[in-house]
Formats: C-alpha cells, sequence, structure tokens
C-alpha cells in the first residue's frame, strides 16, 4: 500500500524536480492577507513511475521543503478531488499559480471535471468540523478564535456561490472589509453567528436546485501523468 511519508530527502526531490502545479492558497489567495500574513503554498508532483515498482511506494503528500508548503501525488490529488475535498478543489482554482508544466496544464483543463453535487457533503462537513472548533473554544475560553471564525465564514461563502452558480471563485471580492474585521474581532460574535448561520442556510437552499452534475466528470485524466500515478485521475 501506497506509504504517507518518506525520507526527507527523497520526498523533498519529488517536490523539487516534479512538480507540474504549484500555486499559492491561503489567505493570499482569498483576498484576505494582511501584512502579516503567511505565504501557504500548494502543489502537485507526479512520481517517476520505477518508484512504484517495488514494495515501498512513493509517498501521497509532501511536507516542504520550506515552511507553510504541501504537496500531493498526482494520484492522491485526482483521488481527493473527485471526493469534492474543498482544499483540493480550491488548489486548482487558485488565482495565484506560481509553477504549471503541461502535465499541470492538462490538469487545471480538466478542473470542471471534478465539480459535482459532492460538494454539498463536503464542504458542509469541512464547515461543521470548522465550527465545532470554535464552539469548543467558546466554551474553554470564552471567546473564538477570530481568525478561524473568519476562514469559516468565507468556506461558507465559496460554498455557496459554487452550489449556486456551478463556479469555485476563491477570492472574496467585496467581503473583504467585513471579512477582515471579524478576524479583528471588531463583530460580536452574536452577529458572526448568524451570518454563519445565514450563510449556511444560503447554501442549502443553493444545493436544491445546483446546476453541479451528480458526480464529477470521470471520462479523461492527465495524459502526462505515468500509468501508475494517473491510475486513480479522471479515468
Amino acid at each position: 500500500m501506497p506509504t504517507a511519508s518518506a525520507p526527507t530527502s527523497l520526498a523533498h526531490t519529488l517536490v523539487t524536480d516534479h512538480t507540474v502545479y504549484a500555486c499559492v492558497m491561503g489567505s493570499r489567495a482569498f483576498g484576505l492577507a494582511t501584512e502579516a500574513s503567511d505565504t501557504d503554498r500548494r502543489g502537485v508532483y507526479v512520481a517517476p513511475t520505477a518508484l512504484f515498482w517495488g514494495f515501498a511506494k512513493p509517498p501521497t503528500h509532501v511536507d516542504g521543503p520550506g515552511e507553510e508548503r504541501f504537496s500531493w501525488e498526482l494520484e492522491r490529488f485526482c483521488e481527493l478531488a473527485l471526493r469534492a475535498n474543498p482544499n483540493v478543489l480550491e488548489c486548482l482554482h487558485s488565482p495565484l499559480v506560481e509553477h504549471l508544466d503541461a502535465t499541470g496544464a492538462e490538469l487545471l483543463d480538466l478542473r470542471e471535471a471534478f465539480l459535482s453535487r459532492l460538494a454539498h457533503q463536503s464542504f458542509s462537513g469541512c464547515a461543521t468540523g470548522q465550527r465545532r472548533k470554535l464552539e469548543a473554544d467558546l466554551r474553554t475560553h470564552g471567546a473564538p478564535r477570530w481568525k478561524h471564525a473568519m476562514h469559516l465564514l468565507r468556506l461558507l461563502i465559496s460554498a455557496g456561490d459554487l452550489l449556486r452558480t456551478g463556479r469555485l471563485v476563491l477570492d472574496v471580492g467585496e467581503r473583504r472589509e467585513r471579512l477582515l474585521a471579524v478576524r479583528r474581532g471588531e463583530v460580536s460574535w452574536a452577529e458572526t453567528e448568524a451570518w454563519m448561520t445565514r450563510l449556511w442556510e444560503e447554501a442549502e437552499a443553493a444545493a436544491a436546485s445546483t446546476p453541479l452534475p451528480a458526480e464529477p466528470d470521470r471520462g479523461e485524466r492527465p495524459a502526462g501523468a505515468s500509468s501508475n500515478a494517473g491510475q486513480a485521475g479522471i479515468g
């Protein structure tokens, strides 16, 4: 079975030498960056076919090299995208692309094929988990972590827009200032909670008439992937 980790030197070499797509995520991709914001980088690499021949398979993901950098092997990335994993789908739609080769370009060309009604469940599940953490903070500390509250609101906005329009757009646009006010703790928890509830209800209503297909389109996969690495791509 594939290993989730590997010796650091091999893992980092996979990222530095075999990345097909790399982008910036987090606050910078969402249009919520401040002077103090980190730069979160995400990427996809294609492990050489020969690495799949042994009993120890190449890593499905790699932390680093460097801080705030995380990459997926193409097969694992496609598996998660087909399940409508929010982090992976958003990675495919980042407006801040730092590296793109021919295989990466094919992957981006297929990004709409990954979008489906499965996003309703996956985004809702992610939002529910984040909401529970905020409620735990309230019970333990008497206040939420406002940065996390902002990002939950951002996720709910993204989910609602996706389900309503069938398109995934990361930049929050005109909602930026209000979201940053939440991050600074300038909006009461009651108001923030009411906004979350409204966004949740809007997303649920959008799900009932979403233009998204029931399932992702599995008709194709990135042709530049190896026969092993691309097995779980679209196709």
